[in-house]
This record gives C-alpha cells, sequence and structure tokens, in this order.
C-alpha cells in the first residue's frame, strides 16, 4: 500500500494530502481577509503554488480547481488574479460556486487538486 503524505496536519484538516501522483489540496483562504477579492485571491493563490512546490509540482499540473466566491458581484475581481497566475496553455478544469463562507470576511476559497 502506497503511503499517504500529509501537510501542515491540524486536529481538523491537513492543508495537502497526496497519494499516487496526485496532491489534493484543501480548501486555500487569504491571510489578510481586509483585502479586496483580487488581493484576497493572489493571497490564496500564493498559497497554492506554496503547497504544489512542496508536494514537487506545480500550476501547470492542476487537474482541478474549484473556487468559491462569497458574492459573484466580485467575480470579475477574482477573475483578474486568476488570469494573472494561471499557467499559459495549461488552464484546468475550473467550476466557480458563489457561497457563504466559513469566516464572513473572506471573499475566496479555492480547492485545488494536481498531479505530482
Amino acid at each position: 500500500m502506497n503511503p499517504i503524505e500529509r501537510v501542515n496536519v491540524g486536529a481538523r484538516l491537513s492543508d495537502m494530502a497526496v497519494y499516487n501522483g496526485v496532491a489534493y489540496l484543501a480548501g486555500q483562504v487569504p491571510e489578510d481577509d481586509s483585502l479586496d477579492i483580487t488581493g484576497q485571491t493572489e493571497q490564496v493563490l500564493a498559497i497554492i503554488d506554496g503547497l504544489l512546490q512542496k508536494a514537487g509540482t506545480n500550476k501547470s499540473r492542476i487537474l482541478m480547481a474549484q473556487i468559491f466566491v462569497a458574492n459573484m458581484a466580485e467575480f470579475p475581481g477574482m477573475n483578474k488574479a486568476w488570469d494573472a497566475w494561471v499557467a499559459e496553455g495549461n488552464a484546468p478544469p475550473r467550476a466557480t460556486i458563489e457561497s457563504r463562507l466559513a469566516n464572513p470576511n473572506f471573499k475566496v476559497e479555492i480547492v485545488v487538486t494536481a498531479a505530482v
């Protein structure tokens, strides 16, 4: 049986599990919830970059992204950060959902799965 590697393990969740050549990230949220949605998205994407690097992979190998935004009226601001970040020629399948998030100041939460 292949081992499961977990990163930043807490009592409730891990930030990432890597198994059988795939990195599964938990929903990542911004560190500074006072930023606008573009700034929050940029922070989340930087966190994702760091986790993917720990797994030995990068954004060009994302298999699927799920994006949760608190208010679809801010969708263009999230897309501004996403479009500047996404690996050219490697835009992954993606779903964007409007949802109330755990912290009312969070504007975005992003989940990705990536090949290692």
